[in-house]
């Protein structure tokens, strides 16, 4: 065979690689923070949002897309941006949280997050990650699989976004700030929306009621998300039963049921069949607490209008779970399985290179300004985390002293019986402390429940990776025992689980992205209080396994 001209040889060469070329694309947006007068519940406040929209606007993009985010703060209070789930390999720079991987966006300022969504596909979310800014700065993330690739479920014909928050009638900086020099919890939010919308409530029944319009036959694809500030929340619509095809951008097996539980930060995609009798039917959105402490107790309610519907139809309503119904919340948690196929399958770590116990809990602590002279807190590991003034991702990259400690404790300082009758000393430490990971190490964290003050579902959420959700219980963990009733073969694998109230749950996951990491409970009550903590992983060997240089843009302190 004669040999190629090697011009000829480089034309074929790029032929050949056109295709994978213009496969993906870089996705521009502009997100400006603007304050925006809004009326709900009969009361008209000012809000900060992005680009004047609650919730905000949605940004579309396929895997393997680069998107560029040009976030404009016009508002008087810095800001940040966190995209909740997305992977950030080794771009760790654009993640989000204020003080962890960047400064804040000053008043006036701006700053272009720039990140590319390699093998990953679902919903998502962004919000900001500074103080309570998410109450109103959030919106979705639709990651469309690559062009001409199925979904591994029935394809819908049409999709629709619904996303749940929570609304205060008064500023909640200014919520949070008296909850803060109270030292005791702040108050609890005043309705639960949908898109936006809370519904009819005691008191103002004419602020506006999500619908979602449906067609007979048709199916679609919900994408559900909790952007909800505090609470866990159970979704029903009358009448219908889904079909649960993804759970924060990660397929799974599909299983059919009629109520989601879904925690704050997780997303879950539901397939509705429009296959009952033309009309409407009720939606409840309602809350989840199994443990005696108070929050938004409110159900909001939207309705599914089927095209052809007559103008004042009767409503066909639903039963809806009661607050505590902690078997319902069970019963779809345990029914969430990896989808494990050839094409996505579930790369469990099955040895383990560090092996972490991680209590969470609530405490007490002195404060000599509070009303009775304490103020409560949280911790992992007995640590309340003490946010920096100069981002840790900063002070890693660049090797800056005195700003953070690597001896955050891999398992509790002083054991106790964790769920049984808690400790007399509920004290807490303070400080900036993580722990390190060398690239590649495969890590098992057991995050474990208490009674301390009082015992509560902790969703909890991990920034830069997915996690395999290998094994739940309640009561103590049992390193023993417990291991050998993991699930290594087809566990979920999600950015953000629940911790069960005095229970435990056991994450797996692979250190493979170089950089800062925060690990926090996603009721913001909690991370404020100091439930959180932060991994930083290593470079590894060469430019590919190694965090990219800062962007020139970096916001300052």
């Amino acid at each position: 065979m004669k040999k190629m001209e090697p011009r000829l040889l480089a034309i074929l060469l790029v032929a050949l690689s056109y295709p994978a070329l213009v496969e993906s694309l870089v996705r521009h947006y502009k997100f400006s923070v603007v304050v925006k007068n809004t009326t709900k519940l009969c009361a008209t406040k000012s809000v900060i949002t992005v680009n004047g929209k609650f919730p905000g606007p949605k940004l579309y993009a396929r895997e393997d897309d680069t998107v560029i985010v040009r976030v404009t703060n016009h508002v008087k209070q810095n800001v940040t941006i966190h995209w909740h789930g997305v992977r950030q390999f080794r771009t760790g720079w654009a993640d989000g949280p204020a003080y962890i991987t960047q400064c804040p966006i000053q008043p006036g300022q701006n700053y272009i997050y720039n990140f590319t969504l390699a093998g990953q596909r679902g919903t998502l979310l962004w919000h900001a990650h500074i103080t309570w800014l998410r109450a109103t700065v959030h919106g979705v993330i639709v990651i469309l699989p690559k062009r001409g690739i199925p979904y591994p479920f029935p394809k819908p014909d049409h999709e629709k976004i619904i996303i749940l928050g929570e609304w205060w009638k008064a500023d909640v900086d200014a919520v949070v700030n008296r909850a803060t020099q109270s030292g005791l919890p702040p108050n609890v939010s005043d309705a639960h929306t949908i898109n936006g919308f809370p519904g009819p409530v005691p008191g103002c029944s004419s602020q506006g009621t999500y619908t979602l319009h449906v067609e007979s036959g048709k199916t679609y694809l919900l994408r559900i998300i909790n952007a909800a500030v505090n609470d866990e929340l159970f979704f029903i619509i009358a009448g219908h039963n889904l079909t649960i095809v993804e759970v924060d951008a990660s397929y799974i097996k599909p299983f059919e049921t009629n109520t989601i539980f879904i925690s704050p930060g997780q997303t879950t995609n539901a397939l509705l069949t429009a296959n009952q009798d033309v009309g409407k039917y009720l939606i409840a959105v309602s809350p989840f607490m199994d443990a005696p402490i108070g929050i938004d107790n409110l159900t909001t309610f939207g309705t599914l209008r089927y095209k052809g519907t007559p103008a004042y139809p009767k409503t066909i309503l639903t039963s809806i779970p009661p607050q505590n119904a902690t078997p319902i919340a069970n019963v779809f948690t345990d029914s969430l399985r990896s989808l494990n196929s050839k094409k996505y399958p579930a790369q469990v770590p099955l040895t383990v290179d560090h092996s972490l116990l991680f209590t969470l809990s609530v405490g007490v602590n002195p404060c000599a300004t509070c009303v009775n002279g304490s103020k409560l807190v949280s911790d992992f590991n007995n640590n309340s985390f003490v946010l920096p003034t100069t981002a840790l991702l900063q002070a890693h990259y660049y090797n800056i002293k005195g700003v953070y400690t690597d001896d955050f404790p891999a398992n509790p300082p002083i054991p106790f019986n964790y769920t049984g009758n808690p400790p007399a000393n509920n004290q807490t430490n303070n400080g900036t402390r993580v722990y390190r990971l060398a690239f590649n190490s495969t890590v098992q964290v057991v995050l474990q429940g208490t009674t301390m003050i009082a015992p509560e579902n902790h969703p909890t959420h991990m920034h830069g990776y997915n996690f395999f959700v290998v094994g739940k219980g309640l009561g103590n963990f049992d390193p023993e025992k417990d291991p050998k009733k993991f699930n290594l073969i087809d566990p979920v694998e999600r950015n953000t689980v629940g911790v069960p109230s005095a229970g435990w749950t056991a994450i797996r996951f692979k250190a493979d992205n170089p950089g800062v990491w925060f690990l926090h409970c996603h009721l913001e009550v909690h991370t404020t209080w100091g439930l959180k903590m932060v991994f930083i992983v290593d470079n590894g060997k060469g430019p590919n396994e190694s965090l990219l240089p800062p962007p020139a843009d970096l916001p300052v302190c």
